[in-house]
């Protein structure tokens, strides 16, 4: 990330050299950070630290600048999240696996997202959950791509993160695309639940089954449970045995497909 520069100047000098005051994400050029991998591997958490890095950073480089005669302002930094995540009952804040957390605003939309960065002149903004922003256009384009896209023409400094994964294995929304379009996009990998390989899937499921590939990406109102696994624990109900019995052939057990 752009602000280890900052530390290696911390450790080495009591100076930043010239150029680097004129190198700010956020002020002097737009950023984009994609933070994305598997559930419960620590996305949430980089996102909380690197928001405490950006305010650490800011104040040695703005004193730095103060030593050298040069007045240079903060950044202005806000951390959101999608509405939908609920999971630990707190509306208002980013919470992560580990028990980290902190502040934020939760918002619905898109156009609530960039109403709030333009009109409270965010610098930097750090997105939690960012894959449930599946709203598109009437061409099909994801509006948080196009949002991102923007914003970082105005030399906004973007953090998001996301689960790049749905329970089916697919690119989850808009992930695809942001992950294209990205600077950087560190990748975190949790631990599977079922054997203790490295897990870079979601799993989910219903009753203690594995979900159908046909149910809805997002559920709502759902008493579905999630759990990371590996590609050799994942599993997906096909869904085939009501098309067996309709064709007339023998009922058996719902195949399931591994990835």
């Amino acid at each position: 990330m752009a602000n280890n520069l900052y530390r290696q100047f911390e450790k080495t000098t009591t100076k930043i050299p010239y150029q680097f005051y004129n190198r700010r994400p956020g002020i002097d050029y737009g950023w984009l950070e994609v933070v994305t991998g598997n559930m419960f591997s620590g996305k949430s958490e980089h996102l909380i630290m690197s928001y405490y890095d950006i305010l650490q950073a800011d104040q040695f480089y703005v004193r730095s600048a103060q030593r050298e005669g040069m007045e240079v302002a903060y950044r202005r930094v806000k951390a959101y999240k999608h509405a939908a995540d609920t999971r630990y009952g707190e509306e208002d804040k980013i919470i992560a696996h580990s028990g980290l957390s902190m502040s934020c605003q939760a918002v619905h939309h898109v156009k609530e997202l960039v109403e709030s960065i333009e009109g409270e002149g965010i610098h930097v903004a750090l997105v939690d959950e960012v894959q449930f922003f599946q709203e598109r256009d009437e061409k099909g384009h994801f509006e948080i791509v196009k949002a991102a896209l923007a914003l970082l023409r105005e030399k906004r400094f973007l953090l998001f993160a996301g689960l790049d994964k749905d329970f089916r294995g697919m690119p989850f929304g808009p992930m695809g695309d942001l992950l294209a379009i990205a600077d950087a996009k560190p990748y975190y990998v949790s631990t599977c639940a079922v054997c203790g390989a490295p897990a870079t899937l979601p799993q989910r499921l219903i009753n203690h089954r594995p979900a159908r590939f046909d149910d809805p990406v997002v559920m709502v109102g759902a008493s579905e449970t999630y759990e990371p696994r590996c590609r050799s624990c994942h599993e997906i109900d096909m869904g085939e045995e009501e098309s067996d019995a309709r064709e007339g052939r023998s009922k058996g057990k719902k195949p399931t497909f591994r990835l």
